[in-house]
Order: C-alpha cells, then sequence, then structure tokens
C-alpha cells in the first residue's frame, strides 16, 4: 500500500512568500520575518511561556525551527502551530507590511496631481479608486457646486496621507491651490520647463483665484504665455475649476509694485509698507474703493494672502480720521508725548490692538523707551483694546445710523414733493376743461339775468343759456 508523499511546509511557505512579493511588493524578507514572528507567538501561547522561544525560517528552503531554551521544538507539533495558530498573525504582519508600502509610495506624492475613478460615492464623500489603492475625496474637498457620480474620472491633489490601523487613509482635494498648481503646470508647457515659475498661489475655491508668475527667460511673457492664444491655455483650467474665475498677476520682488499688481483691476493711489507689522495701508480714490476691496472683501483678502502681508484699503479721507484718531488714543498711553505718538505712527501702529502685537522689547527699540516703560505701554494697550475698539465701532454706528436717517429724511423729502407736484397738476386745468367751467360758471347768472330783462347784458346771457341746452 503507498501513501501520498505529504507536502513540505517549507515549499509551502516559500510559495506563499513569492506569491505575496509578486503581488502586492513587498519584500520577502519583510514576509518571513512576519511569518516568523507569527509562529514565535504561536508556540509561545501554546506552550504556555512568557518568551524563551525563537523561530528561524530557512530564506532558501522555508524550513522552520523553533528552539525553547535549549529545546528544539518538536516539527510535527510545531507545523499544527504554524497551521492553526498563526494564521492570523500571519495575515497581520502582511497587512502592516503592506501598509507600510502604500503610505511610503504615496506620502511622498503629498500636493502632486492624481486622476482617478470614483467607485462610490457616500454621504457626498467620494472613494477614489487609484489602481490597487483607494482614496476619499470628502465634500468639503470638492469644489462648490460640483458632484460626483460612480464611474467619472477625476482629477485631484493628494493632500494628505496618513496611517489608520493596519490601513493607509489618502485624503485627496480639488479645492487646494496645490490643485490650480498642478493644472497650471499641466497645460502651460513653460512652467513645467522651468521657463516660467509660479511663485504664488492665493484661492477661494469654486470663486476666485490669483497666480503669481515670473519668467526666467526675459524673452518670454509669464502672462501672456499662461494666457495662450485667445485665452486657450488658461480655458482648459477655468473648465476644470467648472467656470472658477482666475487672474494672473506679474510677480514683482518690490511690494510697492507686487501689491497693486495683486489688487487688480483696481487702480491704487499710493503703497505703504510697514515690516515691523506685516501691513500695507493702500490708498485709493472714492470710486475705486469698492473694487479694490472686492464683493464681500474677496479681492483684498485674496491680494494679502498672495503677497503674505495684511493689506488694508483706505481712502485718503479715511487714512486723515485714522491718524486723527491714532494720536488721540496714543497721546493717553502711559509716558505719552508727541515724539512717542510719531514712532509709533510711523512703524505703521494705528490703535491699540496694533500696540498688543509687539513686545516690550521691540517697543522698547524704536520708541527710545526703556523696556519697563514699553512693558507699560503694551500692559496698558492690552487692558483698554477691547474699549477703544468698542468706542470706534459706535462712532461708526452713529455715522450710518445718521447717514440711514438723512437718506430717509431725503427720500421722505422726495416723496412729499412729487406728491405736492401731482397736486399741483391735478389742479391745473386743460382749454377744453377752462371752457367747460366757465359755461357752467356762467350758467347761473344767466338764469338770473334772464329774470332781469332790463339788464344790457341780458341778450348775451340768453345766448349763452340756449347754446348750453
Amino acid at each position: 500500500m503507498t501513501t501520498k508523499k505529504e507536502k513540505d511546509p517549507g515549499d509551502e511557505i516559500l510559495k506563499l512568500v513569492d506569491k505575496l512579493h509578486e503581488d502586492r511588493k513587498i519584500p520577502r524578507e519583510t514576509i518571513l520575518n512576519g511569518i516568523a514572528s507569527a509562529i514565535q507567538v504561536a508556540a509561545e501561547r501554546h506552550f504556555g511561556v512568557e518568551e524563551g522561544v525563537s523561530v528561524t525560517i530557512d530564506q532558501a528552503t522555508g524550513h522552520i525551527s523553533a528552539r525553547h531554551g535549549d529545546i528544539e521544538l518538536d516539527p510535527e507539533t510545531l507545523g499544527r502551530i504554524a497551521a492553526q495558530s498563526a494564521k492570523q498573525m500571519i495575515i497581520q504582519k502582511i497587512r502592516e507590511a503592506e501598509s507600510d508600502t502604500v503610505f511610503n509610495e504615496f506620502a511622498g506624492k503629498k500636493g502632486e496631481l492624481i486622476v482617478g475613478t470614483v467607485t462610490r460615492v457616500d454621504a457626498g464623500t467620494a472613494i477614489v479608486s487609484l489602481g490597487k489603492s483607494e482614496a476619499l475625496l470628502p465634500r468639503s474637498e470638492q469644489i462648490p457646486g460640483e458632484s460626483q457620480h460612480v464611474g467619472d474620472r477625476v482629477k485631484a491633489v493628494i493632500l494628505e496621507v496618513r496611517k489608520q490601523g493596519h490601513r493607509v487613509k489618502i485624503v485627496l482635494s480639488r479645492c487646494h491651490p496645490d490643485f490650480v498648481r498642478v493644472l497650471f503646470e499641466e497645460e502651460i508647457p513653460e512652467i513645467d520647463e522651468r521657463i516660467i515659475d509660479i511663485r504664488a498661489v492665493a484661492r477661494e475655491a469654486g470663486y476666485r483665484s490669483k497666480v503669481a508668475v515670473t519668467s526666467i527667460d526675459l524673452k518670454v511673457d509669464c502672462v501672456g504665455a499662461c494666457v495662450g492664444v485667445r485665452g486657450s491655455r488658461i480655458k482648459n483650467v477655468i473648465e476644470e475649476l467648472n467656470g472658477e474665475r482666475i487672474d494672473i498677476v506679474r510677480w514683482n520682488d518690490a511690494l510697492q509694485v507686487l501689491i497693486p499688481n495683486a489688487l487688480q483691476p483696481a487702480q491704487i493711489s499710493e503703497v505703504f509698507t510697514y515690516s515691523r507689522l506685516g501691513r500695507a495701508i493702500v490708498l485709493v480714490t472714492d470710486d475705486q474703493l469698492s473694487l479694490a476691496i472686492g464683493r464681500r472683501g474677496q479681492n483684498v483678502r485674496l491680494a494679502s494672502k498672495l503677497v503674505g502681508w495684511d493689506i488694508e484699503i483706505m481712502t485718503h479721507d479715511e487714512l486723515a480720521e485714522a491718524l486723527e484718531r491714532a494720536e488721540r488714543w496714543f497721546g493717553q498711553l502711559p509716558h505719552a508725548s508727541p515724539e512717542l505718538a510719531n514712532a509709533l505712527i510711523d512703524q505703521g501702529f494705528l490703535s491699540y490692538n496694533d500696540i498688543t502685537m509687539t513686545d516690550a522689547a521691540g517697543l522698547a527699540e524704536f520708541s527710545g523707551l526703556s523696556e519697563e516703560q514699553s512693558d507699560e505701554i503694551v500692559m496698558y494697550a492690552e487692558e483698554y483694546a477691547e474699549v477703544m475698539e468698542r468706542s470706534v465701532e459706535d462712532e461708526r454706528r452713529q455715522a450710518e445710523e445718521a447717514a440711514d436717517q438723512a437718506r430717509i429724511a431725503e427720500q421722505q423729502g422726495n416723496a412729499a414733493a412729487a406728491t405736492s407736484e401731482t397736486d399741483t397738476d391735478a389742479t391745473e386745468e386743460t382749454p377744453e376743461e377752462t371752457n367747460e367751467t366757465d359755461a357752467d360758471a356762467n350758467s347761473e347768472p344767466a338764469v338770473v339775468s334772464e329774470e332781469k330783462s332790463e339788464s344790457p347784458d341780458a341778450p348775451a346771457a340768453e345766448s349763452e343759456v340756449k347754446s348750453d341746452e
């Protein structure tokens, strides 16, 4: 009687290792170490020992050997342990190794453009297939107004890669400024060739973006190259962004030039920069104020993000009011003097809140005061900043209320004048109405005149009566 030859466990392990190595791209050594660790844990449980079991696997033959101290474990028992108890541990180790592989692959691609296919949509979050891995495109990272459907091919940038247990979570974004950047790189060869450089991107997804570019080659117009002939290049980017407006700004290292460029299409009168506060005060005429600020402050907000400075838009009258108010407030500070007020204003400080943004050492540096005196000023400003800001709000509210009352009064005056004109028009009589009125008015005297035949006017009156009849 013959029996079938038993399978060699070593061969089975090597086949498993080779398959996992080819399918999952996991290093062979990592898989063998994971299997050895799993068998070790299972053997310790089986023999009721906390430690002391060592397991080795021959990488050439797959042969497993285990020892507990000086005692070599029975191969048959070891085989059962490996088959029965270590299976889940092996799977766990393999998943950990696979997770590390995915993490290492995508962690280095953060900010890069990736194309995937939507496999399902769960509560607005799109699950996107990236080949052997899946990624999430949350509703918050989708462009406002767009929706994803199963089977759609979607472009996005890798926003975040992090481990969650034995899994890797890959988060995509279509709202991040880098998405605009990589679309420009894809559509404009000069950017990919490093002839044109994107210096900064500011974005409010779904509404408007500002992209600052500069040219390495002076012969190449960076703005024109990005726009393309009749907008052919920028058109593809806008379509991918679902019609989002894009301003292409010419970069300049000088803030006096860059800030007006960033605030286009508004015309700027003057720019004052204050490096200590990272602030720029931009003066405009009254007719350019709303254009410079933009709808709901969008234009100035994006320009601030683009240049990395806090930009404050003012008219000449508003600046004069702010300076007058600052002089009045700074006169109430401890150790106040005209020199101190001028020094603060020259550095761009216009309120107590501005003073709280510096420290005693920084204030002493340009004010000529000691650090102890400067510290008193900063503490005083911190204490009364809210009070002062509230007083400004009260003044502004009172001015707005006064303006509203004046406007209402003007409207009421116009309405009254219009009513008066209407009444006047109603009382004016046309020639026909005048004749009819005269005839009606003469009818009664005519009758009276008829009774007084001796009156010299009687014949005429009688004639008028007949005419009316």
